[in-house]
């Protein structure tokens, strides 16, 4: 048994992507997350800071994107979405789920609301350093650990969607944009995008 603790129109769409991809049978849960109130206080027993997305998976918890789509490619290898253990590619593979949720994200967030800090004093360092490792990666390669669509991919793709096409916190530069035409292009990603809509209404 499979359920997912979701809010359309929040970060928690990239996990409703990658559930398409895998093809795995799952049940979704509405937290309504962006009401005034939030989520309920219950819900905390899910997600410790009663955020989305979260999964429980006969009875496991897993919250955090960057653990949710470890654990669910690794459930559900037939899918071919992870590189598995010995591949050369596992290490970018996992390199990139993290630096998402590490880097991207909150440079993303920082830049969008005008934050300002010095870099040498924060994790994530700078969205300049982000965006210049974006196009140098994908420069050279059309996805970001090799030939193969990946889970990585539809994570940092999830992102780049937003910032690039809604927000324009991020510059659509070629090799940006061209990536994102490729990842969008799978049915997986117009499933889950038409499911949301249809929930959202």
């Amino acid at each position: 048994m499979l359920t997912f603790y979701h809010c359309p129109g929040t970060r928690s769409g990239s996990v409703h992507w990658l559930l398409e991809e895998l093809g795995a049978p799952f049940e979704t849960e509405i937290v309504r997350v962006t009401e005034a109130d939030g989520a309920p206080e219950s819900y905390r027993a899910i997600h410790p800071n009663k955020k989305v997305p979260a999964i429980v998976h006969d009875g496991v918890r897993v919250h955090e994107r960057a653990a949710i789509f470890i654990y669910l490619c690794d459930a559900f290898p037939a899918a071919g979405l992870a590189p598995p253990i010995g591949d050369p590619r596992r290490g970018p593979y996992l390199s990139w789920l993290v630096y998402n949720d590490g880097v991207l994200d909150p440079v993303i967030a920082a830049k969008f609301g005008n934050w300002q800090y010095e870099k040498r004093g924060v994790s994530f360092g700078s969205f300049d350093d982000m965006v210049s490792n974006l196009n140098a990666t994908l420069d050279g390669t059309p996805y970001l650990t090799g030939d193969d669509f990946t889970a990585a991919d539809l994570l940092i793709c999830g992102g780049l969607n937003f910032a690039v096409n809604f927000t324009k916190a991020v510059p659509a530069t070629p090799a940006i944009k061209d990536y994102l035409g490729r990842c969008m292009s799978r049915p997986a990603f117009a499933r889950a995008v038409a499911k949301d809509r249809a929930a959202a209404a």
